[in-house]
């Protein structure tokens, strides 16, 4: 026998590989952070034996979901200015809240609790865009959760720098501190066309180029930013990146509701990768971005909640559940993103567009141990005849049993482990008392 630091044993295994493949009653061992083996239980269980056994029978198991695109400190703003159209939502209520209130404390703290939230619903790894992004990853290593993360970059001050080059400054160090984390990951984050020069942009991307890291933007989030952005540029916005150069596999673009065929025909060509958010883009009357033509035509597609300020809970089973409905209702066909296709977006797509699909978003062998059991012994979960749109369309984030990121177990039994999410809570509502006051003035 091969001894293993962990066994999850029994219940239906998701393995999210290409062939969708399901393993009706099987077995995954693990050692340190990875998965070493998975298969029938019989088949592992006579081969490996490990001093924890976790007992996932009647379960499902599947690789732990992907958040592609969130600002996890914006907990803090949760319900602030909903019912609201974006420009006004951001320039009006937004951008005054934050350059009032954001600092280390309340990035760090609302980082804190919106881990919690996204361990409890089931999501083991987030791409993140806010201010004071190091307190952030302190966060997610406090609380283990796997992440890739940068500082949003302006023309204009942000609470955390006063010049684009502070910006820069910022984000050079954070690839460097964190450059040997195993779970920390850094990336270089102009906010978007309509609020950075073409100079901070172009040194934006050296910046990336240098440490060989992803880029991510906002782009083409709804059609006023595309008509506003032509009248700039003199051209689309997707032609105005490639002729800069920012077009290549290592660019993450959030949104792209309003991109044409031309522009995903690009994005195609490039390799360039798109993060959906549905809920905020329903929320904030943004319109459907064409996600169905962009898988059609080969591009990757994750799936993101965007942040809590604008959708407003960070639960990925409502995404994926809003992800599928939508887009079948805007075009009236029923068969338009099924929940495999969006299910992938959750998982292995989600880890492609991020650049993590060597780490995560299946289950096999040399993969890290990202794994969520999820408890389907409940009356909204009976019966059971497909696993997939099971997934998608009757499961929520509170059916999340246990969850093991990198190999360790941070939630079980519904229990955090890693996190005391009630000194969180309360940090955050001292917090938005200070906003609250801050905001009658």
């Amino acid at each position: 026998m091969i001894e293993v630091d962990r066994l999850l044993s029994g219940g239906r295994i998701l393995l999210m590989d290409p062939k969708m493949t399901i393993i009706a009653n099987g077995s995954i061992a693990i050692q340190g952070q990875d998965i070493v083996a998975v298969g029938e239980k019989y088949e592992i269980e006579t081969r490996y034996r490990a001093a924890e056994v976790i007992d996932a029978s009647g379960g499902i198991v599947m690789p732990g979901l992907i958040n592609g695109h969130t600002h996890v400190a914006m907990t803090c703003f949760r319900g602030m200015a909903d019912d609201l159209p974006l420009m006004e939502w951001l320039n009006d209520y937004i951008f005054p809240a934050e350059a009032k209130n954001v600092n280390t404390d309340l990035a760090y703290w609302g980082s804190l609790l919106a881990c919690a939230e996204m361990i409890r619903s089931g999501t083991t790894t987030f791409c993140d865009m806010y201010i004071f992004e190091d307190e952030t990853a302190k966060a997610a290593r406090q609380a283990g959760m796997r992440c890739l993360l940068g500082e949003v970059l302006f023309d204009f001050p942000s609470p955390n720098f006063k010049t684009p080059e502070d910006g820069l400054a910022y984000t050079k160090n954070l690839l460097e501190q964190w450059a040997d984390d195993d779970l920390i990951n850094i990336f270089v984050e102009p906010h978007a066309l309509y609020t950075c020069s073409p100079p901070l942009l172009r040194d934006a991307k050296a910046l990336a180029d240098r440490y060989d890291a992803p880029l991510g933007i906002h782009l083409l989030e709804n059609q006023s930013e595309r008509a506003q952005l032509e009248a700039k540029f003199g051209q689309g916005a997707v032609p105005f990146l490639r002729e800069i150069g920012l077009l290549n596999e290592r660019l993450i673009a959030f949104h792209c509701v309003c991109m044409d065929d031309r522009d995903i025909k690009m994005f195609a060509d490039y390799g360039c990768k798109v993060i959906h958010n549905p809920e905020s883009n329903m929320k904030l009357a943004s319109g459907v971005a064409p996600v169905p033509e962009m898988i059609a035509e080969g591009v990757c597609v994750g799936l993101g909640t965007d942040g809590c300020a604008s959708n407003n809970n960070l639960d990925m089973f409502e995404e994926m559940d809003s992800a599928a409905k939508l887009h079948k209702v805007h075009r009236l066909d029923p068969v338009a993103m099924d929940a495999k296709t969006v299910l992938e977006t959750a998982t292995r797509e989600g880890a492609r567009a991020l650049g993590m699909d060597h780490l995560v978003g299946e289950i096999k062998p040399g993969r890290k141990a990202d794994i969520i059991l999820i408890d389907t012994h409940k009356p909204h979960l009976t019966p059971m005849y497909h696993e997939y749109s099971h997934l998608v369309y009757a499961v929520n984030g509170a059916d999340v049993d246990t969850v093991l990121i990198n190999g360790k177990i941070v939630m079980k039994n519904r229990r955090l482990l890693t996190i005391d999410e009630n000194q969180a809570m309360q940090k955050v509502q001292e917090i938005s008392a200070r906003i609250k006051a801050s905001m009658k003035h």
